[in-house]
Order: structure tokens, then C-alpha cells, then sequence
């Protein structure tokens, strides 16, 4: 998916004063996980998402739609990138490329322990380590951490860029999943700007009379 490339080129370009992390959503959860033939809407969505973003499907996501075995199991898929994150020397924002790109571009599972190891292998990891974090209640718990924190602000879409400055206002969303890397840092500029601007002296009150 193209989504994955104008968050990356983001993080890059703006590298000297944000830091990118990977937040997994919980849209497929306890009694919504369900096989995609369970889920006839996906191809409309699919449609949808096309049409809204230009992001790019693949056949094979379209083989895995056709045959509607898959399971859309969030905790799962989620659990994966979470056992990316400790791998050192793999970076987060292409573990969570590369897990997209498995399930939106070649339609594998990511139920399967298997797709989470072949990331680790391409972004040189330890395939050995990720595999057995997978299975692990550990990561299922950061997971369903992941889902936590998306819903205190009230995320409801996805892929939503939240922004975290150290303030009390707390996240703010930022851009959508049409935005691009130079609306992005056009916003970021508008939100650091309006977040940080110095305070005007008060006005003179006068000597008192």
C-alpha cells in the first residue's frame, strides 16, 4: 500500500524534530473477529479505499478476498508488529510496511506466525526471537495495550497520525489517510507554530493615579 510510503517519507523528512512510533488499531476483536466470507463489505471498502487514497492492492489480497478463509483476527495481526518492535536493529515503520504489505499486497494471514518471521528475515532481525515473542501472552498483552491507547483519544479511523507534543493538551489528530508527506509537515508546522509561539509582552497599565 502507497500509505506506508508518505508516512516513512514523513519520519524522514522531519527526522530532526518528531519521532514516528506504530500504534495497532483492534478493528477485528472477541466477537468481530470473523473469517473474511463473514465480511461481504471488504471488497466495497477495498473500492473505497482506492478510490479515496490511490493506495494500491494487490492480486493476491484479491485471491485471499475470493476465498474468504482468512481471519480477520486483530489481536493476532497486532502481535506481530509488536514482537517486530523488540527486534533490535528492525525499524518500526518498515516492520509495519511490511506487514501491510503482506496481508493488503499478497494476502497472507497474519495470523500466521510464519508472515512475521519472513518480515524479521527481510529487515534483518532475529527471525528465531520474533517467532517465539509472537507466541507469546506478552505480546497479545501489548496488543491489546496498542488498542488502548487508540481509543482514549477516540480514534475510530484508520490510518489516523496522531500528534504527542509534551504539553497538557494532549494527541491531536493530524492529516488523514489521503494526506500526503508534504501535507503532513505542512500541518506539523501549523500545530508547532500555534503549540510554541512566544507570548506578547502584556500592554503597559500606566503609574496609578
Amino acid at each position: 500500500m502507497v500509505r506506508g510510503e508518505e508516512d516513512c517519507a514523513f519520519a524522514e523528512d522531519n527526522a530532526h524534530r518528531v519521532r514516528l512510533s506504530v500504534v495497532s488499531a483492534g478493528l477485528y476483536t472477541g466477537a468481530r473477529a470473523l473469517p473474511v466470507a463473514a465480511c461481504p463489505q471488504l471488497p466495497a471498502d477495498r473500492y473505497r479505499t482506492e478510490r479515496l487514497t490511490g493506495v494500491v492492492f494487490g492480486a493476491g489480497h484479491a485471491r485471499a478476498l475470493a476465498r474468504g478463509t482468512a481471519v480477520l483476527d486483530s489481536v493476532a495481526a497486532a502481535a506481530g508488529p509488536a514482537a517486530l518492535r523488540e527486534s533490535p536493529g528492525v525499524c518500526e515503520l518498515d516492520a509495519a510496511e511490511a506487514v501491510q504489505r503482506a496481508w493488503f499486497v499478497d494476502g497472507r494471514s497474519l495470523s500466521d506466525a510464519a508472515v512475521h518471521r519472513d518480515v524479521a528475515d527481510e529487515l534483518g532481525g532475529d527471525a528465531d526471537a520474533v517467532t517465539t515473542a509472537y507466541a507469546s501472552p506478552a505480546c497479545r498483552a501489548k496488543a491489546h495495550a496498542d488498542f488502548h491507547e487508540l481509543r482514549r483519544p477516540g480514534v475510530t479511523s484508520y490510518p489516523t497520525l496522531l500528534l504527542l507534543l509534551h504539553t497538557a493538551h494532549g494527541a491531536d489528530q493530524m492529516g488523514g489517510a489521503a494526506s500526503t508527506a508534504a501535507s503532513l509537515t505542512a500541518a506539523l508546522d501549523q500545530r508547532l507554530t500555534t503549540t510554541f509561539q512566544a507570548p506578547h509582552d502584556p500592554p503597559s497599565q500606566g503609574e496609578p493615579s
